[in-house]
């Protein structure tokens, strides 16, 4: 994805305590929470696949991936699907917070400290009131290596 053009509207969403969001148009659709179907053999972040569309679209659980607690599914949790480089992908948060317009300008570049993984699936920074809110390249949320090895698991998976 590329950096959010001026008056972007982002979808926030919560995965635990923080607030993360995603340019409107990387959303194809929030879906009420269901259980993906487990797929063996993926990392452990990546819960299974789900028929959307007629089509079977990864999911990742956000938690797993940003190495916080899992928890159970409450009535809140929902699975947006993204759209990434032409594909999709389904991604559990806790509960969507709102749809958004902003600002041109109000996407702040990450500070130098964030390096590594985390800053893999970082934009930048948005300050919402009183919460700051980490703006994902969702494109980033799988590697290629992750694609690859889904791949291979969905080919050698018939119930999906």
């Amino acid at each position: 994805m590329t950096a959010p053009t001026p008056n972007t509207q982002i979808v926030i969403f919560r995965v635990a305590d923080d607030w993360f969001a995603a340019d409107v148009f990387s959303v194809e659709r929030v879906l009420r929470y269901k259980a993906p179907t487990a797929i063996p053999d993926v990392p452990d972040w990546i819960v299974g696949v789900l028929d959307y569309q007629q089509r079977v679209v990864p999911v990742i659980d956000l938690r797993r991936r940003f190495d916080l607690a899992a928890v159970a599914p409450s009535p809140e949790t929902r699975i947006l699907i993204f759209t990434a480089d032409g594909e999709w992908i389904g991604a559990v948060a806790d509960g969507v917070v709102e749809v958004t317009a902003l600002e041109d300008g109000a996407i702040a570049a990450p500070p130098p400290m964030f390096r590594g993984l985390a800053a893999e699936y970082l934009l930048g920074l948005v300050r919402r009131s009183d919460r700051l809110v980490i703006v994902l390249d969702v494109a980033r949320l799988l590697s290629t290596t992750d694609r690859l090895t889904l791949d291979q698991a969905r080919s050698g998976n018939t119930h999906a």
